[in-house]
């Protein structure tokens, strides 16, 4: 039977072992986050951003329509005024569509693809909505018909672009 002393047990073996992966703070951030909404079934659809409530003008006593709105329940009352989780936060703006006070609640976020989007007011985030949607359905349309020919091609007969043509020209 080997005996087991001193000079056979390997020290520089116990100093070489793999320790645990680092991980940065960003990506531990990202990840806690990640497991947080994961319940609420809401997805994130911008890469950063912040949220700011004025405690001046909030008049949050009255009404908590931001409170109620979240859908993520980021926002919270305690102690007379309403609160963020920032973790939490989505950066929808359900908040500012339902505060009752201009310029209350700010919001700042960032699209995935590098576009700063900021606004205060309802009516901001509805102009924002429905310029990003105008876009995507630009994008739809040039999808199906990439040009006036294509598309007079297809709904009017292949040879009305041509006599159309014929007829500017004259």
């Amino acid at each position: 039977m080997p005996e087991k002393n001193a000079s056979s047990f390997d020290i520089f073996g116990l100093m070489s072992e793999e320790k645990p992966e680092q991980v940065s703070p960003d990506e531990e951030k990202k990840k806690r986050r990640q497991e947080l909404l994961q319940p609420t079934g809401v997805k994130e659809i911008f890469k950063d951003g912040k949220v700011s409530i004025n405690k001046f003008t909030c008049v949050g006593v009255q009404c908590k329509y931001c409170v109620k709105a979240c859908p993520t329940n980021a926002l919270y009352w305690s102690n007379g005024e309403v609160g963020i989780i920032e973790d939490l936060c989505v950066y929808c703006g359900a908040c500012v569509l339902n505060c009752m006070v201009d310029d209350c609640i700010k919001v700042e976020r960032t699209r995935k693809e590098g576009t700063v989007e900021k606004f205060s007011k309802p009516r901001d985030v509805i102009a924002l909505v429905n310029k990003v949607n105008a876009k995507k359905r630009g994008d739809r349309v040039k999808g199906i018909f990439p040009s006036a020919e294509s598309y007079c091609t297809k709904c009017c007969g292949p040879n009305f672009y041509e006599d159309f043509k014929r007829k500017a020209d004259k």
